[in-house]
């Protein structure tokens, strides 16, 4: 929406750093701290925010039980051969087998598990509600007249994608080692190496878990952002960044594509699985920041560009 749609449609609007008409002199921009309150406020007074974070601690639960009971009731488990499958160390067993006897494997297990599809939905959402739900709800104009520029205005929805995307992360660890404790006890911390770990090393390997998680899913919301800022649509924003990971998923598949491998986003996953080894390894886990900061530049510069150009 540019000044004179504004000033056309809604009366004068007021620049960035100008006393709106009827303002007081010292109310030259709404204050920061109160907007970053507000947002982060009504953002967890969403019914499906609460019911997404509520389905997020429950599958790690799940999981664990499913696994404790298929490979503790003695039933046979089809892994493979010994390695394969998705997060298997080389020379060791699959990663869904191992946390049958590792409260630690659990947790990370299932935050890799999740941040393919139902973290990045997670997230995609909270983007799309952030910029095209309030524009199709025609409540982006308060923003705008309240006054603050647009630029602070990305800023207060980027940190609250940002509170979504730490807290779903944090929510699935959480649930991951409780559960994962109750199963296998204190003597589940194991490595993938087979070696003992205290519980420091457990929680500190976790933190890193979840602050690399969380950078993954705030590249993933800075794309959605960008979308966001272009449509008034928010299930186009979902749609287009399941469509975008799915298909990169796709191409992760295709070793005649090795050249464009390091290029797509998920292609950082499996190096979650570096901090269940003992010694952790962090070559991959840095790559996968770095990219990942690459993609939330991308993504926000284009999120700003749109929003300080569109026109309505």
């Amino acid at each position: 929406m540019t000044a004179e749609t504004m000033s056309t449609a809604h009366g004068p609007a007021t620049a960035p750093g100008v006393v709106a008409p009827g303002l007081p002199a010292g109310r030259r921009r709404a204050p920061l701290g109160r907007l970053l309150r507000a947002e982060v406020r009504w953002i967890f007074r969403r019914p499906r925010t609460l019911v997404v974070l509520a389905l997020l601690a429950a599958l790690p639960v799940i999981t664990g039980i499913a696994v404790d009971l298929t490979l503790g009731g003695g039933a046979p488990v089809d892994a493979g051969p010994v390695g394969a499958g998705p997060g298997a160390s080389d020379g060791g067993p699959p990663i869904f087998v191992t946390m049958a006897t590792s409260a630690f494997v659990l947790p990370l297990g299932s935050l890799m598990t999740l941040l393919m599809l139902m973290l990045p939905l997670t997230v995609a959402m909270a983007s799309g509600d952030a910029l095209a739900g309030e524009q199709s709800h025609g409540t982006l104009r308060g923003w705008l007249l309240a006054p603050v520029s647009r630029g602070r205005l990305l800023f207060v929805k980027a940190v609250g994608v940002l509170v979504v995307a730490l807290v779903a992360s944090g929510v699935v660890v959480a649930s991951g080692l409780v559960t994962g404790l109750l199963l296998a006890g204190t003597d589940g911390l194991v490595s993938m190496s087979g070696t003992g770990l205290s519980i420091t090393d457990v929680l500190w390997r976790l933190g890193v878990a979840v602050a690399w998680a969380t950078l993954y899913l705030m590249a993933v919301g800075a794309v959605a952002l960008a979308i966001s800022a272009s449509t008034e649509h928010p299930m186009v924003v979902v749609v287009g960044v399941l469509g975008g990971l799915i298909v990169s998923v796709v191409l992760l598949q295709i070793s005649a594509l090795d050249w464009l491998h390091p290029y797509l986003l998920p292609s950082s996953l499996a190096s979650l699985v570096d901090l269940i080894r003992d010694p952790v390894s962090f070559d991959g886990l840095a790559e996968g920041a770095f990219r990942a900061g690459c993609y939330l530049v991308i993504g926000v510069s284009l999120a700003y560009a749109r929003l300080t150009t569109r026109d309505g």
